[in-house]
């Protein structure tokens, strides 16, 4: 069966996409359809606090691109080298919380140690914060998107752990979604499953999803990540045929594979 997968290719990768290759050994074909484009700002004010760990208690990281952020702040071979020197140890003498296991991968290519990666979600993630840090540590740094959920900031707030917040990158629907999508049911026919992977996907692709999909709408499998991109797409009349246990194409392949049965 053919399933259609609303997300960005994965970071620096080669060889074929995760989720592609746990699909296909399931026998069904997927294709990327990438629905976010990204814009980097702030990247001084972040080498600036990332080359000063003494003046922050650790480092979260909640996606791939704020991690992506960093590594742009390590461009320069005197910062590498530097970086290399003496500054990743610092930061490791202190605590790297990451939410999943393609944040962690990209944080340990740094030569940072994570801590996390199992959490899959930033309210998890939260919980294990609240149980290792307490209010007299230095702030926490957390460099993050344009749209980020408020679970992680409010739930610190509100236990007194302070976090130092900063945008490092805009997020907004891709150029071509548009195009792209048009194309694909054009070409392909209607999906017999749909997969969303962020309540921003949900967003920007829901209204073409349901303008080309017409009566078929109702046929599609729709599967989400997690709990909350599954909680956008209820929130938008969509009912949701599996959600992933926790968000790695292991487990995403597996529930879209059982809906499909």
């Amino acid at each position: 069966m053919h399933v259609l997968l609303l997300k960005e290719p994965r970071e620096g990768g080669s060889g074929p996409d995760p989720y592609i290759k746990e699909l296909a050994s399931r026998g069904h074909k997927a294709t990327l359809i990438p629905v976010l484009s990204f814009t980097f700002v702030s990247l001084n004010t972040l080498s600036d606090k990332l080359f000063q760990p003494e003046q922050h208690g650790g480092l979260i990281f909640t996606s791939p691109r704020a991690v992506e952020a960093v590594k742009m702040c390590l461009e320069d071979d005197e910062r590498t080298e530097q970086w290399n020197k003496d500054i990743k140890d610092k930061w490791n003498a202190k605590s790297i919380y990451v939410v999943g296991k393609a944040t962690a991968a990209l944080v340990g290519d740094l030569g940072l140690i994570p801590l996390g990666e199992d959490t899959g979600t930033a309210d998890v993630l939260s919980r294990l914060i609240l149980q290792r840090e307490d209010t007299n540590i230095l702030p926490l740094l957390f460099p993050c998107g344009s749209i980020k959920r408020e679970v992680l900031p409010t739930a610190l707030r509100e236990n007194g752990v302070p976090l130092d917040t900063l945008m490092v990158y805009q997020t907004a629907q891709h150029p071509d979604l548009e195009k792209n999508l048009k194309n694909h049911f054009t070409e392909q026919g209607v999906p017999a499953s749909i997969a969303f992977f962020s309540p921003s996907g949900v967003k920007f692709c829901l209204e073409t999803v349901r303008r080309l999909s017409g009566q078929q709408l109702k046929q599609i499998k729709f599967a989400a990540i997690g709990p909350t991109t599954a909680d956008a797409m209820t929130a938008e009349g969509l009912s949701v045929s599996c959600s992933a246990d926790k968000p790695t194409a292991e487990h995403l392949a597996t529930g879209i594979a059982k809906a499909l049965q």
